[in-house]
């Protein structure tokens, strides 16, 4: 595919070892010519129901985002493996990573019919920054100059038009990780009239990416989304098919069945009953791949018996109650891997050498005697629940994991089923929950700190717990100075030995792609953040 070249002055970070966006080679590699298939067909797959209106600053789940990253074009986007690549941008040069300088494409357009200019980005990050917009992906301009978590700035002064093809950014301190993180939806451009109503545009998305709304319809909710191809697309990720039907299964069973039936044309996500023998149904066209993906479980602070000296212990207690490496053999069929940190093994400074990584171990003894310390600060009380969402599969895994709690520590433990996946989020980001709740992360760019900084950094977007500690903030704060990748992620590792003390989610395991895909198709191939490459696809 035909992408455009790196802008020179941004070689100057990649001598220092920071990672530059890649030129002209197809990041697959070799591989056997497959049919071009029908470039009018429709390509059906699995989705879920946005939780919110599809705003770009405002999205941090899978839903959206996924729906987002079809219709929207950013200044870069991520390859198969993860590597970055131009897409409207045509430089980013920066000399000290703090000052950056972006030029971008001249002949990008949104959907109706207005041009892309460098305004449209920075008007775009402006609102995302603003604290009076409430914006969950606000945290990630949180680098940039004048950013404010305590009033509202309506214009970042680190934001500065230069021209139509133009803008500078500054940066409030040295970020050498900040072009990689540009292809991550938040950093999208808005077209002035989304900006002027954004009710409308959060409906019905104008957008400039490969895919576009089918009409104001397209978006029945609880139901699907249609997506048809962007005439006006000109960028690196052309689609080879006609469009996008995203389907939101209530029960990933009835998706599987689809699949069997020819009634979708690819899955990203298979349900637990089928795992043992999703292989054999599918032969060459199952999926079965690492990816940025992990599954762990949250237990606030505000909940009763979890704050402070008591909730570290029985956080920690939690952790060694329950048997990783059975459950995923078990339950999982050997499609996940018992985690060791709180990132994913397929990034970039991974590690499973890091100190007190035992807690994450099944240690029954260890267990009681923590929990034990904890009652003699505060009798224990109650039932221990995690909310799940029971559109997700996750109900045979909760299940396994509160048994062994209830058997090991000799408490009343269980699973507390949500109908919806959108549901349960409510109540999490509104903070009234009451319960421990599943939570997980697949990466937005591929780097540690996106593990790290968006989920336990002090205020940060996807904190969920409201987890904040001083000494944490500023290792993953020295991290994201250095220009070099290797001592960045020294410090983000000892910045995750500080979450192996605390727990403020506890890791359970990293999890595979497991996909499919029909007959009909073919070019199917999926990234590393485990989201088929839907451009890519042909169907006959």
């Amino acid at each position: 595919m035909k992408r455009s070249r790196i802008g020179v002055g941004f070689i100057a970070l990649a001598a220092a070892g920071a990672l530059a966006l890649a030129g002209c080679s197809s990041p697959g590699g070799d591989k056997k010519e497959e049919p071009k298939g029908d470039s009018s067909a429709i390509i059906s797959t699995n989705g879920s129901e946005p939780q919110n209106p599809l705003i770009a600053t405002n999205t941090n789940e899978v839903g959206g985002g996924k729906i987002l990253d079809e219709i929207f074009a950013g200044l870069v986007y991520y390859d198969a493996k993860g590597a970055p690549h131009n897409d409207l941008a045509k430089s980013i040069e920066t000399k000290d990573a703090i000052n950056y300088t972006i030029k971008i494409r001249d002949d990008a357009k949104f959907t109706d019919g207005t041009p892309v200019k460098a305004e449209n980005f920075v008007k775009a990050w402006n609102y995302g920054a603003d604290s009076a917009n409430n914006q969950l992906g606000s945290y990630f301009f949180e680098d940039i100059d004048g950013f404010s978590y305590d009033k509202s700035v309506k214009e970042l002064p680190g934001l500065k038009v230069v021209d139509d093809t133009t803008f500078t950014v500054k940066l409030n301190k040295a970020a050498s990780d900040f072009p990689l993180r540009l292809g991550y939806s938040a950093f999208y451009p808005l077209p002035d009239a989304g900006l002027k109503d954004m009710k409308v545009q959060g409906e019905t998305p104008i957008g400039n990416g490969p895919y576009m709304l089918k009409g104001k319809d397209a978006w029945a909710h609880d139901e699907q989304i249609e997506l048809v191809t962007n005439p006006d697309y000109n960028g690196p990720r052309k689609p080879k098919n006609g469009g996008l039907t995203i389907k939101f299964y209530a029960q990933q069973d009835a998706s599987y069945t689809d699949l069997m039936g020819g009634n979708v044309d690819v899955i990203d996500q298979i349900p637990e009953t089928q795992l043992s023998n999703f292989k054999d149904d599918l032969g060459d066209r199952a999926i079965n791949q690492p990816a940025a993906l992990n599954q762990t479980f949250t237990v606030p602070e505000r909940l009763e018996h979890f704050k402070g000296e008591e909730g570290k212990l029985r956080r920690q207690a939690l952790s060694m109650s329950f048997d990783r490496k059975q459950i995923t053999e078990k339950i999982f069929d050997g499609t996940r891997t018992p985690a060791s940190d709180f990132t994913s093994p397929v990034i970039d400074g991974w590690s499973d050498k890091l100190k007190g990584a035992d807690v994450l171990e099944y240690n029954p003894e260890k267990a009681k005697q923590l929990w034990a310390e904890a009652d003699k600060i505060s009798p224990w009380s109650g039932t221990f629940e995690i909310a799940y969402n029971s559109d997700g599969g996750h109900q045979a895994w909760v299940d396994a994991v509160t048994n062994q709690m209830s058997k090991t520590l000799g408490i009343k433990a269980s699973g507390k089923a949500y109908p919806k996946f959108d549901v349960v989020r409510k109540e999490v980001t509104d903070r009234t929950i009451k319960t421990a709740f599943r939570t997980g992360w697949q990466a937005d760019y591929p780097g540690l700190y996106n593990f790290l900084g968006p989920l336990f950094a002090t205020n940060a977007s996807s904190n969920d717990g409201d987890y904040s500690n001083k000494d944490f903030d500023k290792l993953i704060a020295e991290g994201t100075v250095l220009t070099d990748p290797a001592a960045a992620n020294k410090k983000y590792q000892e910045a995750q030995e500080i979450l192996l003390q605390d727990l403020p989610a506890i890791p359970l395991w990293y999890q595979n792609v497991n996909g499919g895909y029909g007959e009909q198709v073919s070019n199917v191939e999926f990234g590393w953040n485990s989201v088929p490459l839907y451009y890519q696809i042909t169907k006959q």
